[in-house]
Parts: structure tokens; sequence; C-alpha cells
């Protein structure tokens, strides 16, 4: 448990731990992070002294991070079965409750920053803005905010109201988000597990829409991101110059291939890859991913090792869960999809940046967030044990700052 002080911070505080990760590697001998009006001071050795008049927040067993992005969460799904079957039938105080409970359980997981990949009505655009501005009524996680998902008619996600498919539809939905001001445009290469009627082994564009899309994004000066769940959408969606993909899973019929061409193509492009792993253990899958994975021959270990593959043919990774969508993907578990990442071969320090630096950098943040570095955000966690020795420290935390404001804490 943090001293006393620590409640007590006002606009400075030192926050000192035994253990240091920077956001790409370890700090030998622990940090004192120095917060001054939101932002990170200073950065030094473990034993340093606080300058005068700081209070100070001591966590001797304790490990000190920046605070972790979730990079693919629906903020207006609810964690529970059927959570986005759900969203048509939301009134505006139904999309805000939940919304609000997704974004304190994220905060309490030591998640700072979440990239929300599924609005409906824009609600989520609007709480952006909110929490921006201080207007949030709690301390908040940031938000990065797609809007609702480009999807063609009747594809993966339709209810949330990204329904288009022909050149001047994909150029209009793009300019209509870039006049809303998100942060980044989500469109669906690939049928999804969650709605009826796709297939997510099948392209849902033809690669000449999808540039389309990509040209009118970029022209905008936003980036694209695709859900691709099968091998054909994740080679097209590569093909027609996106920044990232979701899931990324590459399945087929005789499950996950990952050609080497690629491979090599995903990382000379430096795509950002987000295989929204981690799942709560002994949750039933729903029917519909039971029957995927009864169709492909797959399973979470072979998911795990793909993804290691990923990671060592070089291209980049971040870490998100596809957060909300049901029992096994609640808010508030982004320590279990770090955790399969290094199960499936990736190191930990890496896996870590994931999460942190790697992840700041996809979400446009990487100048102000995800580091232990003077002039930054003085959002951090601290977690009970060492993450570098037991990935499973990070589901332990102890305590989450907001620009260097304790807003969460838990006894040791």
């Amino acid at each position: 448990m943090a001293d006393t002080p620590a409640h007590q911070a006002g606009r400075r505080l030192a926050v000192r731990a035994g253990r240091a990760f920077d956001g790409q590697a370890a700090i030998p001998g622990g940090a004192l992070v120095l917060c001054a009006d939101g932002q990170i001071a200073g950065v030094e050795p473990g034993p340093a002294a606080a300058p005068d008049g700081w209070p100070v927040a001591e966590y001797p067993g304790g490990t000190v991070l920046p605070g972790m992005f979730d990079c693919h969460v629906h903020l207006c799904a609810d964690s529970r079965e059927g959570a986005l079957d759900r969203l048509a039938g939301y009134a505006d105080e139904d999309l805000d409750r939940v919304i609000e409970a997704a974004l304190r359980a994220q905060l309490a997981a030591g998640v700072t920053t979440v990239r929300d990949l599924g609005d409906r009505r824009w609600a989520v655009l609007s709480w952006r803005d909110r929490v921006a501005a201080g207007t949030a009524g709690f301390p908040s996680p940031a938000i990065v905010a797609s809007g609702p998902p480009v999807t063609t008619p009747g594809g993966h996600c339709w209810f949330m109201g990204g329904e288009t498919s022909h050149p001047g539809g994909l150029r209009a939905a793009i300019r209509e988000r870039a006049d809303r001001g998100v942060d980044v445009v989500k469109v669906m290469a690939s049928g999804g597990v969650m709605t009826p009627g796709t297939d997510v082994l099948a392209c849902q564009y033809t690669l000449e829409q999808l540039r389309t899309l990509v040209e009118e994004a970029h022209a905008c000066g936003l980036p694209v991101t695709a859900h691709a769940h099968g091998l054909a959408a994740v080679v097209q969606a590569s093909q027609a110059g996106v920044d990232g993909i979701e899931h990324c899973s590459c399945l087929t019929e005789r499950g996950f291939e990952q050609p080497a061409d690629l491979l090599a193509r995903l990382a000379v492009n430096r795509t950002v890859v987000c295989p929204t792993l981690g799942i709560v253990p002994g949750v039933p899958l729903s029917p519909a991913a039971l029957a995927l994975q009864e169709r492909t021959g797959t399973n979470l270990a072979a998911r795990q090792a793909m993804t290691g593959k990923l990671y060592h043919a070089g291209v980049r990774l971040v870490s998100g869960v596809d957060a909300g969508i049901g029992d096994g993907k609640p808010h508030g578990i982004l320590a279990l999809a770090i955790a399969d990442l290094v199960a499936g071969g990736v190191p930990p320090a890496d896996a870590i940046a994931s999460a942190t630096s790697l992840a700041a950098g996809a979400c446009g943040l990487g100048s102000r967030k995800g580091r232990l570095r003077r002039g930054y955000d003085a959002d951090l966690v601290v977690v009970h044990a060492d993450p570098l020795a037991d990935i499973g420290a990070l589901t332990a935390v102890q305590a989450v700052y907001l620009g260097g404001q304790l807003v969460s804490e838990r006894a040791a």
C-alpha cells in the first residue's frame, strides 16, 4: 500500500518503485518518477531523494511502468454473451451506462488509454471528447476512437451503422468520419464470428474497394485498420495498404496459414497487427466460436504459436483484447492478452512494450504516452511483482495514476 501522501499529492508527486519498466526495457534498480502538472518531470534512480516538498508514494516491492493501452475495445459492449446483439436496442442512456462501466473496468486493470474500434451512434466519440475535456465525471482512460466501423450492407457489425460498398459511398463514409474527428478508420475486410450470415473466411470487399477506402482515408490524414480473419482478407488488406490489421488470424479451412511473402510484406510495410488475444480461462466458447474452431481445426495454443511466428518475422505487434464482446472477453483483461504473447514465444519485455510504447505509437500518441520519460503524460501503473520474471504479475495491479494523480489502489 502506498504511503498516505499519495492520496494528498496535489499537482506534484514522486512515485518510487523497487523495479521499473520504461516502456521498452527495465530500469536497473527501480525508479523514482517525478510527476508535476500532469506530466513526468523526471525519472531518477530508485534510491534518489525526491525534491524538497514533494510527497512520495512508495512501492518497494512493486514495478512501475507506463499506463497500458488496450488497442482493441468495444466500449459499447457490456462484457456478456450477446453484447453486440444488444447494441441495436440501446437507448442513449444505455450506451452511456455501458461505456462508463467499461472505462472503469479498464482503468482498474491498469489501462490508461483505450482504442475503440466499434462505436454505435458515435457515442464513444462523444465520450472521447468529454474525457479529454475533463467532463466525464470520473477518472477515465483516454480514448482513441474510430466511430462505427465501415462494413458492407448486412456485413460484420452492420448494426453499428457503417454500411456502404460502392466507391462514392466509401469516400463519403471516410469524409464523414474525418468531419466528425475520428482518430482512425476501422474497416471490416472479412466476415466476423459475432455476426450471423457473414463468413469469417471470406472477403467482404474487393481489393479495388479497399484501396479506394484507404486512399480516401490517407488523403484525410487518417490511418486505417482492417478487421481480417480469413487469410484471403489479410492478404487483401495488406495489398490495399492498410496501416493495421486486427486479428490477422490467417484462417483457412485447413487452419492457420502464414505464407512467407505475406509475413515479409507485413514486416516491410510496418503494418501494425493487433492479434486480439486474451480470454478468461474456463469460460465456454460461444456456439459460433466453437463452430469456427471445429471448422478450421484451430485452438488457443495454435493461435498463440501463429502470433509468435508474426513476431519472429518482424511484424509489429500491439496488444488488444476485443474487449467487451462476451463473457470470455470482458473489459479489464489486457494482462491476459500480453501473457498470451509470451506463451507464443514473444519475450516479456517486447510483450509489455506491445501494450505501452509500441501501442502508443500505433495509436498516434507515441510522443506523449507509453514511456517513462520526461515530458510524457504521467499515466502510470504499479504492479505487485516483476512482470519480466512472471508476466502474470500484470494481473496484480497495485496502483494506477492518471496525470500524476492516484485514481486506483489495492492493498498488497
